[in-house]
């Protein structure tokens, strides 16, 4: 699939011929998943070099850029989340040339209606100047689009965090948090060949009038870098956080278990002494006073245990108990 837009101060049209650029219009062609012979007939009418197409045909996926004779190759990068395990990462190819730019990427990658929102509102800039400030607004486009992936990647691990301190501890959480750890890696790796791309680009076109464009994604992809690069101690703040809830969660066990075993402890004595003493189930009714007199201290030092290790905060412990504590410190 083929979109053709031509365009000029004056005029933007969707329909027309190679020709039109020897008027004065600036060329626009976007290919969505080019088949062979639509690459093949690129490269005779535009003079493509043959072996950048083929790293077109190999969907390559490492941001670069390549002069050429009589135009500019540049691959970058659309990334998103398909699902939380899985990072789609696809290349969008640049073709610039003296007035004209091709782009070539997969049904997946929009890049048809920014575009023509920024033409719809006839944004003089960009129609005024050369087809270089297409290319530089695209570009700036792009990156753009990486804040949302940040954001999502930053909902992500709050939700973990979320779930470090108030749910169970898992040892999926842990799965998710090293998942979310490797992407990061992936995506800073991306972020940091883009830069290099940026910077070539800002460096060769120094004389521009349009370079504001790359400056401003350089800019942007710098300071999405330095918010990726925050990722990894917030992850690892994560971590800690689910350590220490394992840790609460192992604590709080060992203290019931501790609790249980202090009041069995007293029972067990009592019951020691007057089980020597020996005990006829099959005449319950007439079981001796000393009977009762047992169950009854046996009742008796449940409860002051009960009792001791609430008033220490041992058992029974809530959320309001707390609430109280510090109003009282109030």
């Amino acid at each position: 699939m083929q979109t053709t837009i031509f365009y000029n101060r004056d005029n933007i049209k969707e329909n027309g011929s190679k020709n039109d650029i020897n008027e004065a219009f600036n060329l626009w062609l976007d290919i969505v998943d080019p088949s062979p012979s639509e690459i093949f007939d690129l490269q005779k009418e535009f003079g493509l070099d043959i072996e950048t197409l083929k790293i077109v045909e190999r969907q390559a996926k490492r941001p670069q850029v390549r002069i050429h004779e009589n135009y500019t190759f540049t691959i970058l990068l659309d990334i998103r989340y398909s699902t939380l395990e899985r990072l789609t990462v696809r290349g969008i190819y640049l073709f610039n040339g003296k007035d004209w730019l091709i782009t070539i990427h997969s049904s997946d990658v929009d890049l048809l209606t920014p575009i023509r929102l920024l033409f719809s509102q006839k944004n003089k800039k960009i129609v005024e100047s050369n087809i270089d400030a297409l290319y530089y607004s695209m570009i700036t486009e792009i990156i753009n689009k990486y804040e949302q992936l940040l954001t999502s990647i930053e909902l992500t691990i709050t939700d973990f965090e979320q779930k470090a301190l108030y749910t169970k501890s898992s040892k999926k959480i842990l799965h998710y948090l090293d998942l979310v750890t490797r992407q990061i890696i992936v995506i800073r790796r991306h972020f940091w060949y883009t830069r290099d791309v940026m910077n070539f680009l800002t460096h060769m076109e120094k004389d521009s009038d349009d370079i504001k464009y790359l400056q401003i994604a350089y800019d942007n992809i710098n300071q999405l870098i330095e918010l990726i690069e925050s990722y990894r101690d917030t992850i690892n703040s994560s971590r800690e956080l689910f350590m220490t809830n394992v840790a609460m969660q192992t604590h709080d066990t060992i203290r019931v278990l501790t609790v249980i075993n202090t009041i069995l402890l007293p029972l067990t004595v009592v019951t020691g002494i007057y089980g020597i003493f020996g005990i006829d189930m099959t005449k319950i009714k007439s079981l001796s006073q000393g009977f009762y007199i047992a169950a009854l201290i046996m009742i008796v030092i449940t409860l002051i245990t009960l009792w001791y290790f609430k008033k220490k905060r041992w058992l029974f412990n809530s959320d309001n108990d707390f609430n109280d504590t510090e109003k009282s410190k109030n």
